[in-house]
């Protein structure tokens, strides 16, 4: 059964390919990061477990300087292949999280976003995108991805949603220190 809301206790954040060369030509860079950060540090608080990946490092470069200060110590998972989920580093890495539910963002969404989502969702997973922490090289493009991933039963949200419905309710540490990061975040404090 599916969920419709997000839940910490069920979650594991994914952030796809959000590295130097492909950041250094998203439009959208600056906020697509600093809403992937957010979502990172929350994570951390609510202690959902996060995943990393790199596409073919070594052309793309790392993951961008902003997400890894979010992040602190992670080991990032390199892949070649476009669904994230196809990488058996990153099929083995889920497994060991055992979460039904699958927060994704990253770069780029009508390509590897999209492909690791309908591979998700085909795999049986509760697969939610959060369009404001995705972006394609032409907003046309990650707007068409998001129209075909709502098509095919994906929620789309927002980093903002995500946040709240993991916390569940106000008046707690982690929904003080949420609350915080929400106010630290350039375009929503």
């Amino acid at each position: 059964m599916t969920r419709s809301t997000i839940s910490a206790a069920a979650a594991v954040l994914v952030l796809v390919d959000m590295q130097d060369a492909l950041a250094d030509v998203m439009e959208r860079r600056d906020a697509v990061v600093a809403t992937a950060g957010l979502l990172a540090r929350a994570a951390a608080v609510l202690s959902v477990p996060v995943l990393v990946t790199r596409q073919y490092p070594r052309g793309l470069g790392d993951t961008v300087p902003e997400l890894r200060e979010a992040l602190g110590d992670h080991a990032p998972i390199d892949k070649l292949t476009f669904s994230c989920l196809a990488e058996p580093a990153f099929a083995g890495a889920l497994r060991s999280v055992a979460r039904p539910q699958i927060v994704l963002a990253g770069m780029e969404t009508h390509i590897c976003v999209a492909q690791t989502a309908l591979a998700l969702r085909d795999a049986g997973y509760d697969v939610s995108v959060v369009a404001d922490a995705t972006c394609s090289r032409r907003q046309t493009d990650h707007e068409v991805a998001l129209a075909r991933l709502r098509a095919a039963d994906i929620q789309v949200t927002v980093a903002e949603s995500v946040v709240y419905e993991a916390l569940e309710r106000a008046g707690t540490p982690g929904f003080r220190a949420v609350l915080e990061l929400v106010k630290a975040h350039p375009l929503l404090g």
